[in-house]
């Protein structure tokens, strides 16, 4: 769950600093005051796109960071341990958005990506915007948000995949019969450009070695010779350097008794003697194993000659000739199977066996769950004032096989404008598609996994008595989870566990939004001014009262 927040320099936030409790709490204050401020910042820490205008004017940059407690989420330790992420019973998400509109993100002190900070919050926190019901007149969105709560949402990112690959299965087999002269010519081509190259039989690592060995034998008699100098220097008959180092060696042991700082020179050169020796039994090896073969030589550079010619029609340098190859022969091998027409449509055949053997695991689970979300989702609308109304969720067949499946979802009303249950969009006044819409994000938010649900005044359009039952639904689903929500309700407010108000003020030529957590009789205040205005009067405050001991009951 939500531990706390900070939030700096973020659109008309100078600091923040905020410790959340569990259950529900209330977030209230003036319109434009900046209570969805918060949200927007904490959406930032969890992935959302960034750009300059959350800077705050004048500044540098904006941060944001949430604090979670994971300890009940061993999924979101896996994940972080998988990602190499460290991590304990806490986890801070980071999000640094400086003036020029550059994003920096952070999971416990490592840089991220936003998407790791999306991919992890989907666990953390569900946020439900303030025109969630205006999204769901859309047909995807009705679709997605069914899914979701029906528990479909990976067996719907699988059928898709299944889709695309029968989609490519179908493309290559249409372009196989439609291009197969020219893709035969193509073959033909590749076929004679592999062979060639196979016979050349080439490799990096032989042609490293081949510039060696010609270098080592176009100048093996200046080799020769050169060895052979320093050979005789070392070692020869006249004044040869190994002899005269012995000589001086012998000289010196014989009066160093006399003085042990020439002690220590015969030493010195006693350890020149062995490098020496070493040196002229290395160049005697050499000089037996150097000999001039112009034969090879020739051979060498007539293999160069063919490497260099191929590389030179192929237009690549010669290190580049064997990852060619291994490109044609790939290639050449796509090409003869799209040749083979029937495996290509066995390949076809198998791919549309497996979408539609899971299309129809997905279409017997939307058939039961539809059952049961349109009995849950009537029950809530039932305690929201729409008595008559009937939710049902409808699966209409699509003409053709889509990622999704064999059916689009489409929610309808029944009761409301007549029994006959019609398409949600067409019945629903927008009161009433507010309080659907409530019904059926409270009944998803229930069976999430998610431990922090946000509503963002998801309750507009709504008042009286109905207000107090949205309040209490809120009130009871903060009995099972962490809900934070923005309201102008002061029937909803007064339901929450806790209550926190968003003020702005001006601070010399700025505007500041602040937020102050209320007690007792500041609650009282608050609820007050929502119910009745900026002057508070005797009625409004007992009415507050009033509405806050319902609290209790």
């Amino acid at each position: 769950m939500l531990r706390s927040l900070s939030i700096r320099d973020f659109v008309i936030v100078d600091r923040l600093e905020l410790e959340f409790s569990s259950g529900f709490g209330a977030l209230t204050g003036e319109t434009g005051a900046g209570k969805s401020i918060l949200i927007d910042a904490l959406a930032l820490a969890l992935g959302e796109r960034a750009d300059a205008g959350v800077v705050r004017a004048g500044r540098e940059r904006a941060e944001v960071g949430a604090v979670f407690d994971i300890s009940a989420q061993p999924e979101v330790a896996e994940w972080l341990a998988a990602h190499d992420f460290s991590h304990d019973d806490e986890l801070l998400l980071r999000r640094v958005i400086d003036a020029g509109g550059r994003s920096r993100a952070y999971i416990n002190g490592s840089s991220a990506t936003a998407q790791q900070l999306r991919e992890v919050g989907d666990w953390l926190v569900d946020i439900h915007g303030q025109h969630a019901h205006q999204s769901l007149l859309r047909p995807d969105a009705q679709r997605q948000l069914f899914d979701q709560h029906a528990g479909l949402s990976g067996l719907v990112m699988q059928l898709g995949e299944t889709w695309r690959a029968w989609r490519a299965a179908r493309q290559t087999l249409e372009q196989a019969t439609h291009d197969a002269e020219s893709l035969q010519r193509e073959r033909e081509q590749l076929e004679w450009q592999v062979a060639e190259l196979e016979r050349l039989a080439f490799t990096v690592d032989e042609w490293n070695q081949l510039e060696i060995e010609q270098r080592r034998l176009g100048h093996a008699a200046g080799l020769m010779a050169g060895a052979q100098f320093a050979l005789e220097v070392l070692a020869g008959e006249e004044v040869a350097c190994e002899k005269q180092v012995d000589s001086a060696v012998a000289r010196l042991q014989g009066v160093a008794e006399f003085d042990p700082a020439l002690a220590e020179v015969a030493a010195l050169l006693e350890s020149v003697q062995a490098e020496l020796g070493e040196a002229v039994s290395q160049l005697q090896r050499y000089l037996d194993r150097v000999d001039l073969d112009p034969e090879r030589l020739s051979e060498v550079e007539q293999r160069i000659d063919a490497i260099l010619a191929q590389a030179r029609r192929q237009r690549v340098t010669p290190a580049e000739l064997p990852a060619l190859l291994i490109g044609w022969q790939r290639r050449l091998g796509e090409l003869q199977a799209a040749a083979d027409l029937e495996l290509l449509q066995s390949r076809v055949v198998a791919t549309e066996a497996a979408y539609r053997a899971l299309a129809g695991q997905l279409s017997e689970a939307r058939r039961a769950a539809a059952v049961e979300v349109g009995r849950a989702v009537s029950a809530t609308m039932q305690q929201l004032a729409l008595a008559s109304g009937r939710f049902e969720v409808a699966l209409l067949e699509v003409e053709r096989p889509a990622p999704f499946g064999l059916e689009q979802v489409e929610f309808r009303i029944g009761g409301l404008a007549g029994n006959e249950a019609r398409p949600l969009a067409k019945v629903a006044s927008g009161g009433e598609l507010s309080r659907i819409s409530l019904a059926i994000q409270v009944l998803t938010s229930r069976s999430a996994k998610v431990p922090t649900l946000i509503f963002d005044e998801v309750d507009v359009g709504i008042g009286g008595g109905v207000a107090e039952i949205v309040g209490r639904l809120l009130r009871q689903l903060g009995a099972e989870r962490q809900v934070l929500c923005v309201t102008h309700l002061p029937q909803v407010a007064a339901r929450a566990n806790w209550q926190w108000q968003v003020a702005k003020s001006r601070q010399g030529e700025e505007v500041v939004s602040s937020i102050y957590p209320l007690g007792e009789q500041e609650r009282i205040g608050e609820i007050a001014r929502m119910l009745g205005g900026v002057e508070l009067t005797e009625i409004t405050l007992a009415h507050a009262r009033e509405l806050l001991a319902l609290e209790t009951i």
